[in-house]
């Protein structure tokens, strides 16, 4: 029986290390710039509104990172984040083009937007309220320097879209609308609504990398 036990456990362990060294798809950001025709008409619009499940300003995604973007399109399309048209969306990408796109956005107006050095101080309040959710324990020095790639930068995103994205962690049993994730399930659940939008409001508030650049064929 041992010697069962421990054969298995190799194989358990060689099985999880060659998963582990599973060559990377590397992104292009040269060919991701071909292939954001789905993206630009929502994300390439200053100001432009979502309507589902409620209104609020998509988000910025220019200058996010690409491994963030990458795991959130992966979301979509194995249906851990339920949205129709991001489902629909992330469904006609396949794994290359995730990380081409990823990649283009990533790098897309690097440089040019207004960084702070430092995060406006919060309110008493506010300060309670991140503290209690340990948001800079994952998203990092001033919002904006998330201790793993897969997580996104916050600091400068749409308050509106960060209120609406921290309740669909909330969301249960709803086919259209939510967010499967433990942790911040967890972290969530934590929080009235209104404390939700006070933290929405002062993250929003920040000085960061993410911009929302107009596609020039929307440009006036």
């Amino acid at each position: 029986m041992n010697k069962t036990l421990t054969t298995v456990f190799a194989l358990a362990v060689a099985s999880a290390t060659s998963m582990g060294f599973a060559e990377e798809v590397k992104g292009d950001a040269k060919a991701g710039e071909n292939k954001i025709a789905m993206c630009i008409g929502c994300h390439g619009i200053i100001g432009y509104q979502a309507s589902f499940p409620e209104v609020y300003k998509v988000p910025k995604i220019s200058g996010q990172g690409g491994k963030y973007i990458a795991a959130a399109l992966t979301a979509y399309k194995k249906g851990d984040r339920k949205h129709p048209t991001m489902r629909g969306i992330a469904d006609s990408l396949t794994e290359q083009d995730i990380a081409d796109v990823s990649a283009y956005y990533e790098q897309h107006g690097a440089g040019t937007a207004k960084a702070a050095d430092k995060a406006r101080e919060p309110s008493a309040k506010v300060a309670e309220l991140l503290k209690k959710g340990t948001c800079v324990s994952c998203h990092g020095d001033n919002f904006a320097k998330p201790i793993d790639p897969s997580y996104p930068k916050i600091a400068g995103q749409n308050a509106d879209y960060l209120f609406a994205a921290l309740k669909s962690y909330k969301v249960t049993n709803n086919a259209m609308v939510g967010r499967n994730n433990a942790v911040m399930g967890a972290i969530a659940k934590q929080f009235s609504n209104s404390e939700m939008k006070e933290l929405a409001n002062y993250l929003g508030s920040l000085d960061g990398d993410l911009q929302t650049i107009p596609e020039s064929r929307f440009r006036k």
